[in-house]
Formats: structure tokens, C-alpha cells, sequence
């Protein structure tokens, strides 16, 4: 069996609304954005600046409506107003339909783009 590393989920152009360094790690992403595309509380994602070069990885946890938040280290790779990329991975050896969805700058799904993002 070979397992593969696919893309399971991705918030395109998420805008993030707060950073706080002086908080744990990780970043707090609006809940039902979490589980419309199925990323869990503890799980790792990739942070992807849209308008400059930070990319970091840190772990999900749910927060309330609109919010996109980074804490601790990760705060100093990114300021409130900045438009990022959150994806989630998995290992398979099973083809994956991933969940992606484009947000507007209040962090609401404006186009629901997984039927164009069918691998396998």
C-alpha cells in the first residue's frame, strides 16, 4: 500500500481578524467554516499569505462566526486585514474529493469551488 499526501480542505482567501502573540499557538478559525469543510479542532493546517511570503503550519481550533485569528508565534507572520490560504492534508491510499470553499473579506463563503477541485 502506498499512501498519499492529498489536500482534504482549503479556505481560499480567508481575512484574518486578529493576531495575538501573546496567546498560545495556533489559529482560530470560524466553526462552521471548520466543519463545512471538515478540518477538526487540533488539526494541523498550512497558512498561506495571499499578499506577501509568510507560510506557516500550526493547529485549528473553532472559534465564533467570521473569525480567523492567529495566536503566538504565528502572529508575528501576519496582521489583521491580510488575505491567507488555510488548507488540511491527509494520508491516503483512497482518492479524496477535497472541500474548498472562497471566502469574502467578512470570512463567508461566497462560491463553494470543490466540484473543480476533484482529484483522483
Amino acid at each position: 500500500m502506498r499512501l498519499n499526501h492529498l489536500l482534504k480542505a482549503k479556505l481560499h482567501h480567508a481575512r484574518v481578524t486578529y493576531a495575538n502573540p501573546e496567546y498560545v499557538g495556533s489559529i482560530e478559525i470560524d466553526g462552521d467554516l471548520m466543519d463545512r469543510i471538515g478540518i477538526q479542532d487540533g488539526e494541523m493546517v498550512h497558512v498561506w499569505a495571499v499578499d506577501h511570503k509568510s507560510r506557516i503550519e500550526t493547529y485549528a481550533f473553532r472559534g465564533p462566526k467570521g473569525v480567523i485569528g492567529l495566536n503566538g508565534g504565528a502572529a508575528h507572520h501576519f496582521q489583521a486585514g491580510d488575505r491567507v490560504v488555510i488548507a488540511a492534508f491527509t494520508w491516503t491510499d483512497e482518492p479524496v474529493e477535497p472541500k474548498v470553499v472562497l471566502l469574502d473579506e467578512n470570512n463567508r463563503v461566497v462560491r463553494d469551488m470543490s466540484p473543480y477541485c476533484v482529484l483522483g
